[in-house]
């Protein structure tokens, strides 16, 4: 492809591939560390804003929300956020209602901050933008294509779809599951498909949630419902894959139905507002997370079952982590795309994300069925971590991402 004679070649500190919501994030945190970059996506970003383009929500932890207040972004999320100070866990069927409560975390057990909260993912992409495009240092081509990478002694060099070139000592992957850049690097991944899609939709209620997410589990996977503001939550529905086209495919009011079936009628009347959405389930992890001038963040590196509500800040996690070491070792006058410095990255968060991946699929394993004896099990597993109020705190602790050894903005902290 020939140069654009109209607009020079570019140079950064770092490439980013990848614009979404964790591309984003990291553009912002390598900024603030005094790193240059430049974010490459095909997307247009003004289509991403709309509430019909996903549907989808994301919880936001007590160390994340600390790390996109400390990246100046919170101030522009926190109207649209939902603070979720409760989570209530039962079983159940489908038209048979919840079983008696068996699990309950009550954010009083840990501080007065609750345990999370809930945003819609177009809210956290226009707070997102706006910073974007406000950072120093910070450049988004988008819609902008990727078409080759070359990786260098000395640095990357990223043809781009109109002609020019970017170039930076370090490229890094953020586009996502089934990444091109990842692939195109030849770093394997193992995992597999569940038998289970889910189902996204955003539901009115009559009644208040107050501010408490449920979640049961049925036998086709969990349903959770999970509170967002203006008396709506978000519905995340774990179905079996070769059941959910004919649920997508239903009526509103036969959906709706379906629905309060399994929603219950603890919240009133419920009606799906807007879209469905419905995405395959499956586990995905990437053997490698780095390779020469090159490193891998979010679902490029990792893909997990919604079960625990951890994906997106798994992201923030790999961001946090990768900043830091970046910028660290550029205050050292390091070479930031070096393998000795991209390893301590892996090392720092490949483990922990093998962790919560196996835990979310044990979890689903077990809970996505209707045996008796494992529903006996279960019920009496959960039920004693219930009355261990020790094990309960630690598992709040958990999901919050306060714990460990964290990464300076996870810790509120500037890098």
């Amino acid at each position: 492809m020939e140069p654009n004679e109209q607009q020079p070649d570019l140079n950064a500190d770092v490439v980013i591939v990848g614009g979404g919501l964790v591309g984003a994030t990291l553009g912002l945190a390598l900024c603030q560390g005094g790193l240059t970059a430049i974010i490459i996506d095909a997307g247009d970003p003004k289509t991403a804003l709309g509430a019909e383009f996903d549907g989808r929500a994301s919880s936001v932890a007590l160390a994340s929300c600390r790390m996109l207040d400390q990246l100046g972004v919170w101030r522009d999320l926190a109207p649209d956020a939902q603070p979720v100070t409760d989570i209530v866990v039962s079983d159940g069927r489908v038209r048979d209602g919840a079983a008696p409560l068996f699990l309950h975390f009550d954010h009083e057990e840990i501080g007065e901050e609750p345990l999370f909260h809930m945003l819609e993912n177009r809210h956290l992409r226009a707070a997102l933008q706006t910073a974007v495009s406000e950072a120093p240092g910070l450049t988004l081509l988008a819609p902008q294509t990727a078409e080759t990478i070359e990786y260098g002694p000395q640095g990357v060099r990223v043809a781009l779809g109109d002609g020019r070139v970017a170039s930076a000592r370090l490229c890094v992957a953020a586009d996502g599951r089934n990444s091109r850049v990842r692939d195109g690097a030849g770093l394997k991944t193992m995992g597999w498909a569940y038998d289970q899609w889910g189902i996204v939709a955003t539901v009115a209620h009559e009644e208040p949630h107050g501010n408490v997410a449920h979640e049961y589990f049925l036998p086709s996977g969990p349903f959770a419902i999970l509170p967002l503001t203006d008396n709506r939550s978000s519905l995340v529905w774990t179905e079996d894959k070769d059941q959910t086209p004919a649920f997508l495919s239903m009526s509103d009011h036969d959906f709706n139905a379906a629905m309060r079936d399994r929603f219950g009628p603890f919240l009133g009347d419920a009606q799906v507002v807007g879209p469905r959405w419905s995405y395959p389930l499956g586990l995905q992890l990437a053997h490698d997370y780095i390779a020469p001038r090159l490193a891998l963040v979010g679902d490029a590196a990792h893909a997990i079952h919604p079960i625990a509500g951890q994906g997106f800040n798994m992201g923030l996690r790999d961001v946090a982590a990768l900043s830091e070491v970046l910028i660290d070792a550029a205050r050292l006058g390091l070479d930031i795309g070096a393998t000795d410095v991209l390893a301590r990255y892996q090392t720092w968060r490949r483990f922990d994300n093998v962790m919560l991946a196996g835990v979310t699929d044990v979890l689903n394993r077990l809970f996505s069925n209707d045996i008796g004896p494992l529903r006996v099990v279960r019920g009496l597993g959960l039920g004693l971590v219930n009355q261990i109020g020790p094990l309960r705190r630690f598992f709040m602790s958990q999901a919050g991402g306060a714990s460990g050894d964290l990464p300076r903005l996870l810790r509120g902290e500037p890098l």
